[in-house]
């Protein structure tokens, strides 16, 4: 893990306390480069990253997710991202039904233990 994801995760753990971090590269845009995509597509989220964390509980959706977005520095990191920040309980259900979320929790990288 490079030292701008290293500042973005260390404010992330003062605001959140999260339980776990986990990005997904492997879906996206430019990982999608690297491996031959054509240039003329329409191109997904540069990174998705996953906070989950008990202090989220009480927290509104939109708020977590404010908060967030505003800590991922998009020209410092190179790029944008896709946030979701979710309980341990909403997680098991957002794995469920969202794609990006489920390939994050299965094959990303855990930013925790990176």
């Amino acid at each position: 893990m490079g030292p701008r994801s290293q500042r973005w995760l260390g404010a992330s753990r003062t605001r959140a306390r999260p339980a776990a971090v986990r990005a997904k590269p492997a879906a996206s845009a430019r990982v999608a480069d690297l491996h031959g995509a054509p240039q003329q597509r329409e191109r997904g989220p540069e990174f998705v990253v996953v906070l989950v964390s008990d202090a989220f509980d009480g927290v509104p959706w939109l708020e977590r997710v404010y908060v967030a977005g505003n800590l991922w520095d998009a020209d410092e990191m190179g790029a944008r991202a896709d946030m979701h920040c979710y309980t341990p309980a909403e997680l098991e259900r957002r794995v469920q039904r969202l794609r990006a979320v489920r390939e994050a929790v299965t094959g990303g990288l855990d930013l925790l233990t990176a």
